[in-house]
């Protein structure tokens, strides 16, 4: 394992500022991390970034006319599309791009395909782009409220003329922090593992891998990305640079690492000023600008097993366009359904480890071994399962949580599913008291705790902060997906009490700590709400038009 922040010694006193951070915000039943105690909702920050003076290029609307299914995109084998202007523009349409309005009395809000803790969306995407059909050599920013993308730097390559393509994200820490406070900074990263894994299915779908490309240090992807010039973002809410994807044709991956952009150009022109997102703020947080520091860098797993688990068994013949801008996060669950056992499977078997996507994306070992709260599935009894991701993580499991756990296989689970039950026991109150009291944890079919390898991790690599919440993000992504595939919806829980989990699962000390709640039900839609066109006055399926 390797890692580049700045020096050795100064990683202790980065893991330290980061695992302090940790436990200074957590919830509890006493009290909640620090946040705003007041908001004034008609003072949201803007939730879209865009660049004024950086020249437009207007993408077309063209999902409707890709036929490709969810299966064919989770066993890899969807017709693989060109490198051109167009499917890019698909690629983040299906990505980044906005999926529905709403309105619910005066208030109007956007639905985008990735999602977002409290939809406030600190998620930016950049493209970066050599010699595709159509779209011009540099860096580019995607603004998913008008589906257009702005030229932030021309670049001239001295290059081969073969395309190629990467994503790089960044995050708006304020947008959260608004709402949030001191905790906005770990739903941020979650936001982040969401969005990688949206960017992998939408990628799949057009016949292209999605890989994070390991070991970039977080200085030279904001160089990338133009995020440490100064005087672009000067009075305005700064951006961080956390992660770049490389986004290669299938027929062309094969055996192929990752490449880089081109380090040095013939010639850049640059141009753009950000906008202000929030001209009033009320609050400062000064512990996530600490917390964002200690965690930069970049890391990479030297000896990262292959993923063991086969491949998908019949994932949904469903249109993968349809699910992806179809799905929701439910905001409430029938408390009387109960899923069908072979839904439950194939859900769980989505989340193992494999080569294929969304987990080709994936260049890191497995760390977050989902535990199981089933409340109403079919022929199964109440119960708290572990499903171990590898057998390391069964192995690593089994010395953490509680010495009385059953870890008894279920046997009315398919041999591939290494599936163990912890307790039989009816969880409905305690996950929902632990949850925030939220009812969508015990009113759902099965609620999920993420738990993570921690303080050992972050003590030898600092960054891994954010990568552990990132996975926690992807893994969530695909129970939002799977969810949809299986005529069912999906809700992630950022707000939860961090040791009340704990003490339920019998975790002590802080070399585990459980970074993600989710939930999967039938919802129970709220009629009030009106939904509208993602793009008012254009059609999907139409040609690009400057807005």
């Amino acid at each position: 394992m390797s890692v580049s922040p700045s020096s050795a010694a100064e990683l202790p006193a980065a893991a330290d500022i980061a695992l302090a951070y940790h436990a200074r915000t957590r919830h509890s039943l006493k009290r909640y991390a620090a946040g705003p105690e007041t908001l004034d909702w008609d003072a949201q920050p803007n939730p879209f970034r865009d660049f004024a003076g950086s020249p437009r290029t207007a993408l077309p609307l063209t999902s409707d006319r890709l036929a490709t299914s969810f299966a064919e995109a989770c066993n890899g084998t969807a017709p693989v599309q060109p490198l051109t202007i167009d499917s890019v523009a698909l690629l983040l349409e299906l990505s980044f791009g906005l999926s529905a309005w709403k309105e619910f009395g005066p208030d109007r809000w956007a639905l985008r395909c990735n999602p977002s803790s409290g939809n406030l969306h600190p998620t930016e995407a950049y493209v970066i782009a050599e010699h595709v059909s159509g779209l011009g050599d540099g860096l580019h920013h995607y603004v998913s409220r008008v589906h257009v993308l702005e030229q932030r730097c021309r670049r001239a390559m001295a290059s081969t003329n073969e395309p190629r393509l990467w994503l790089g994200l960044s995050s708006i820490h304020w947008r959260e922090a608004w709402k949030y406070g001191e905790r906005a900074f770990r739903y941020c990263q979650l936001d982040l593992g969401h969005a990688i894994g949206a960017v992998s299915y939408a990628a799949a779908a057009l016949g292209w891998t999605a890989r994070v490309v390991d070991g970039l240090d977080s200085s030279r992807l904001a160089a990338l990305m133009g995020l440490d010039r100064a005087s672009d973002f000067a009075g305005v809410e700064a951006e961080d640079s956390d992660v770049l994807l490389a986004i290669t044709p299938r027929d062309a991956a094969a055996g192929a690492p990752p490449p880089l952009p081109a380090a040095t150009a013939i010639d850049e022109d640059w141009t753009g000023q950000a906008n202000r997102l929030d001209r009033h703020p009320l609050y400062r947080w000064p512990v996530i600008a600490e917390v964002s520091a200690a965690t930069r860098g970049g890391g990479r797993d030297a000896a990262a097993a292959p993923p063991p688990h086969p491949p998908r068994a019949s994932p949904s013949p469903a249109r993968a366009a349809e699910l992806i801008l179809g799905r929701r996060s439910a905001q409430r669950f029938d408390a009387k359904f109960t899923m069908a056992l072979a839904a439950f499977h194939q859900l769980l078997d989505a989340l193992l480890p494999r080569a294929a996507p969304p987990w080709e994306a994936w260049p890191f070992t497995p760390r977050r071994p989902p535990l199981l709260f089933g409340h109403r599935v079919e022929g199964l009894t109440p119960r708290r399962d572990a499903l171990p991701r590898s057998g390391e993580a069964e192995s690593d499991l089994r010395h953490a949580l509680r010495a009385e756990f059953d870890w008894q296989r279920v046997a009315r689970a398919p041999d591939r599913l290494p599936l163990f039950q912890l307790l039989p026991t009816d969880s409905r109150g305690v996950i929902r008291t632990a949850s925030c009291h939220q009812a969508i944890a015990g009113d759902s079919c099965f609620a999920v705790a993420m738990l993570a390898e921690f303080a050992p991790l972050i003590r030898e690599t600092p960054w891994r902060y954010r990568q552990l919440h990132w996975e926690a993000g992807l893994i969530g992504q695909v129970l939002y997906l799977e969810a949809e595939a299986a005529g069912l919806r999906g809700t992630g829980i950022g707000c939860f009490f961090d040791e009340s989990v704990h003490e339920m699962l019998g975790v002590a000390g802080t070399d585990h700590q459980t970074l993600y709640h989710f939930t999967v039900g039938r919802p129970r839609p709220d009629d009030r709400i009106t939904t509208l066109p993602a793009y008012p006055g254009r059609t999907r399926n139409e040609s690009g038009a400057l807005p």
